[in-house]
């Protein structure tokens, strides 16, 4: 097997703010102790991949003795898009939601789906509810396991801002097996949390 050469770096950046307005992309009657989740993604250029595709269904974080809260994504949609070559210079949000104050110790990001395309762009935004693949050339990604679990500790205070920053290495993520199928294991970790 060799490595796919996508030197493709996505970065979740969590952002927790207090709610004294309307959050991006939320409830402006969020409760006033709870801060607004935002994630947001970013890219590098990759050398080959026009368009790398990759469609989530789920971010949650885990409270230290608690459950597990899920993040609605932008636009409270069930799924959400990114075209990683589109995130180049630029970002987009993932999505967001309200987040009690506490000691966390866990984040889940689940990747459903994965597409590749050497010869086309995708059309329209970076990221969106859905995007439709290029014309011809789209290789669909096999994504096992889809759930990646970051163990990784950090406090949400109510009023302030806590920013968590995840690497998505699609160059180790992605490879190409002897027989010619694209396999995606996905290799994320946590980078910075301030």
């Amino acid at each position: 097997m060799t490595f796919l050469r996508i030197g493709a770096v996505l970065f979740a950046t969590f952002v927790l703010t207090a709610c004294g307005g309307s959050p991006i992309g939320g409830s402006p009657t969020s409760p006033t102790n709870t801060g607004t989740l935002a994630v947001m993604l970013k890219d590098k250029p990759s050398d080959d991949a026009r368009a790398a595709l990759v469609t989530f269904s789920g971010v949650t974080a885990h409270r230290d003795g608690g459950d597990s809260v899920s993040l609605p994504f932008a636009d409270g949609k069930a799924t959400r898009t990114c075209d990683l070559k589109k995130l180049v210079g630029v970002e987009d949000f993932l999505g967001t939601g309200p987040l009690e104050p506490g000691h966390y110790t866990q984040l889940r990001l689940t990747v459903s789906s994965a597409t590749l395309n050497f010869g086309n762009p995708s059309s329209g935004p970076p990221c969106a509810a859905t995007i439709a693949p290029p014309a011809g050339g789209n290789l669909v990604i096999d994504v096992s396991p889809r759930t990646v679990i970051l163990n990784g500790e950090f406090d949400v205070t109510a009023n302030q801002t806590t920013t968590i920053t995840l690497d998505f290495d699609a160059e180790q993520s992605i490879l190409r097996t002897a027989d010619g199928i694209y396999r995606m294991t996905p290799v994320v970790r946590i980078v910075g949390v301030r």
